[in-house]
């Protein structure tokens, strides 16, 4: 099902909603995961320092609730790198179909992962780290801001970081950091981000994994009121802040929380939580949880209960499409100078036609149809690059698949610049494609329908007036062209 809030990243994440469950240590289960992706949005397991054996176990817990893609959150710099290697392989061996890292990255964790035909997100703090993470091969960049909860990597505003961020990428850019409300997931999708990454509002959920101390605390949160602090460290690299609801610790009555004593405050299972440690209560924890990380944004004073995930996320897609829907006819009733001035909106302006060439309105629904063969396409080649087993194979299709990607983002704003509103559909191509078990006739059927986009291009450019949009549309056929002798290259 496509919607009115459907942006390139769906296509990426296989997701109805571009809003995605952060992967928060113990909190995200499998659950809370399923429970969110199964409402449409994406959720992420978070497996920081967890051991193989439960990663196997969450991720075939969310497989039998739902055939949807889900993600794992790894935090390499947290984690010692025997352990490391083993949840790598893990979720490797589990072909995972998503992955987000986040702290100090790796380019040849990335290049490993993407070669086992896993999509890679990095979450970022800074452009600099956006700029790195895109060379390091990143499929998606998450910006957070200093708003976050949780661990936060940053000292930038969300807004500040996701303008930044979105200047300098060539993927699609999430935002997060104290997202509570549609409005904010609006606000930085008018800033050129695909979506947004969620985390408080999803730990005050019946099917989060958090202690419901934990809970309760963020539901009665006030507006304004969290702690960015380092006072929660032990288990992390030193010198990193967090965003907490205030307690006995960061009001300073527990004592210094950087001198060498280590006192135990509860206990999961077998293990010991130490005060000052970066665990927060969970279900299966006891102990003095007032006096540990109660992790939460600053959107937290806009949760007034705990709910289903699924209501909550629902709420958040209807907060949102109404937030977008109002912007979209505040700048239709007063459009800039700048606007009035393009070429593109010079056909939203007028429907008369120059001698041969299409009207907007003829112009708009030939780039629908294409933006549909190209959705269609999207998906069905992330599918057919985690399916085959030959490396070759899936080399290409991940290559077909982000150029589709790119092609869905440009029709997408060429639609949006004219006036006219974007279909929200995906080709029937899809179905068709992946009723193909066979990935050799899967890739040919997929060739044909790189012929038809090809075909559909070529009839509609001499009737294209704008120079701007006819040079991105040549570009796409030169690439479609190009993708179909590649393809055919290695059939052969």
């Amino acid at each position: 099902m496509m919607t009115p809030l459907h942006r390139p990243v769906c296509d990426l994440l296989g997701s109805t909603y571009p809003i995605v469950l952060a992967g928060m240590g113990g909190v995200a289960r499998s659950e809370l995961v399923a429970a969110v992706t199964e409402a449409g949005g994406f959720g992420f397991l978070g497996m920081v320092r967890e051991s193989p054996d439960l990663i196997r176990e969450e991720i075939a817990k969310v497989r039998a609730k739902t055939a949807r893609d889900f993600g794992v959150n790894l935090i390499p710099a947290a984690t010692k790198p025997d352990l490391l290697e083993a949840e790598l392989e893990a979720c490797i061996g589990a072909r995972v179909p998503v992955m987000a890292l986040f702290w100090d990255l790796s380019a040849d964790i990335v290049k490993r992962l993407r070669d086992a035909g896993i999509l890679v997100m990095v979450q970022v703090g800074s452009a600099r780290e956006a700029w790195d993470a895109q060379k390091a091969g990143a499929q998606i960049l998450t910006a957070q801001g200093v708003e976050a909860g949780g661990h936060v990597r940053g000292l930038a505003k969300r807004m500040d970081l996701v303008r930044d961020v979105v200047a300098i990428s060539d993927v699609p850019v999430l935002a997060s950091g104290g997202i509570a409300s549609g409005a904010e997931i609006a606000a930085a999708m008018a800033q050129g981000a695909q979506g947004a990454v969620i985390g408080t509002a999803f730990i005050a959920t019946t099917e989060s994994f958090a202690h419901d101390f934990h809970k309760q605390r963020i539901v009665e949160a006030k507006t304004g009121t969290t702690v960015h602090t380092q006072a929660f460290h032990v288990n992390w690299p030193k010198g990193a802040y967090v965003r907490v609801l205030p307690n006995s610790v960061t009001e300073g009555r527990r004592g210094d929380p950087f001198d060498d004593r280590r006192e135990p405050i509860g206990k999961e299972g077998g293990r010991t939580i130490w005060l000052f440690s970066t665990d927060s209560p969970l279900k299966d924890m006891t102990g003095d949880f007032e006096a540990m990380a109660l992790y939460a944004g600053e959107g937290a004073g806009a949760i007034r209960g705990i709910v289903p995930a699924g209501t909550r996320l629902r709420e958040l897609v209807t907060e949102t499409e109404r937030a977008l829907s109002g912007n979209h006819r505040n700048m239709r009733a007063a459009p800039s100078q700048a606007e009035a001035a393009s070429p593109v909106c010079y056909l939203n302006e007028a429907d008369d036609t120059y001698a041969g060439y299409a009207s907007r309105d003829e112009l708009a629904a030939v780039l629908n149809e294409l933006l549909e063969a190209e959705r269609a396409g999207a998906r069905i080649c992330a599918r057919t690059a985690l399916e085959t087993g030959d490396e070759d194979l899936r080399a290409l299709m991940r290559f077909v698949h982000a150029d589709e990607v790119r092609w869905c983002k440009m029709l997408l704003a060429g639609i949006e610049g004219m006036g006219a509103e974007p279909s929200p559909r995906v080709g029937a191509f899809y179905e068709k494609c992946l009723a193909i078990p066979d990935v050799k006739a899967r890739i040919a059927f997929i060739n044909r329908g790189q012929g038809w986009v090809s075909r559909k291009l070529r009839e509609i450019l001499p009737k294209v007036r704008d120079d701007a949009l006819h040079a991105e549309l040549k570009t796409m056929l030169d690439s479609h062209d190009a993708n179909i002798a590649k393809a055919n290259a290695a059939l052969a």
